[in-house]
């Protein structure tokens, strides 16, 4: 994985909304970026590392649409992987209303497979 991710222009950081957040499968992939810090003899922030910057998004669904609904996920997103890690954001796609916790999901009966598309498209 490391490897990869060192030669990569962007990554897509995607994830279902779990309890307001990203899934723990995603979080642990992000946790591992740690191997990946260097010593920063002058850091920002009071931090004592630094990381290859790499271009990021963020792509994520929800069964809810609420206002608020993606907010806690967008904060940890900001964060953790902009400012704290020092990726450069390009944006994000939150397709909030694709369906039920219970149900199926009905992310083909809305338009966001059409803007993700879209989205990745425009990115550069």
């Amino acid at each position: 994985m490391v490897p990869r991710l060192l030669e990569a222009d962007l990554i897509v950081f995607a994830s279902p909304l779990y309890f307001w957040t990203i899934s723990s499968q995603l979080k642990a992939v992000i946790e591992r970026f740690y191997s990946l810090a260097q010593e920063d003899p002058q850091p920002p922030m009071g931090r004592y590392e630094k990381y290859p910057f790499r271009d990021c998004a963020l792509l994520m669904t929800s069964a809810d649409n609420f206002f608020w609904t993606f907010e806690q996920a967008v904060a940890y997103y900001r964060f953790t992987l902009v400012r704290y890690i020092g990726f450069r954001d390009r944006g994000m796609l939150l397709a909030g209303g694709c369906g039920s916790t219970n149900g199926r999901p009905q992310i083909g009966e809305t338009d966001y497979l059409r803007q993700a598309y879209e989205f990745g498209k425009g990115i550069y």
